[in-house]
């Protein structure tokens, strides 16, 4: 398989239907497990994008994949407990994406500690996490919209 060459830039209108498709994708749920409680209700997709884009908060990256919208990264939360979240295209799982989508937003925010959360049985956004230098600090448990039930969680933190 040939490298990807993945790049990062500001969020834009065009990019909101393809994330859209990705929040919509019933296997990529199940995997998150930690999504919206209708991912198919494009009115209430439409009003949390807006939110988040008109936040001085939150800093979202739209990941290009050779040229290709594959998805989107963040920081968000308040200043002293901001974490990261990424969403990629089931068809880039495996790749390195992912990874390098994460590392570059980790250099576009230098601020640590970061945070992340994910579901314990998630391991490929597990090795995506420790792979950019997060480690597992703590242990949750919530409700995983997209399971129907409360399921554990994993709390990671990159130090500064």
């Amino acid at each position: 398989m040939e490298p990807v060459i993945i790049v990062l830039r500001e969020v834009d209108d065009a990019d909101l239907p393809v994330f859209f498709r990705h929040t919509t994708d019933p296997e990529s749920n199940r995997i998150a497990a930690f999504t919206s409680k209708d991912p198919s209700d494009r009115a209430a997709f439409d009003a949390h994008w807006a939110r988040i884009r008109a936040s001085e908060d939150v800093v979202i990256r739209t990941v290009l994949a050779d040229g290709e919208v594959v998805g989107h990264t963040a920081v968000y939360g308040p200043p002293e407990f901001r974490e990261v979240t990424y969403v990629i295209d089931r068809s880039y799982w495996g790749r390195g994406v992912a990874t390098a989508a994460l590392t570059a937003l980790l250099e576009v925010v230098p601020v640590r500690p970061l945070y992340a959360r994910t579901a314990a049985d998630n391991q490929g956004s597990l090795r995506v996490l420790e792979k950019c230098g997060f480690t597992v600090t703590g242990y949750d448990r919530g409700f995983a919209n997209a399971r129907g039930e409360e399921i554990d969680e994993l709390v990671l933190t990159l130090a500064g």
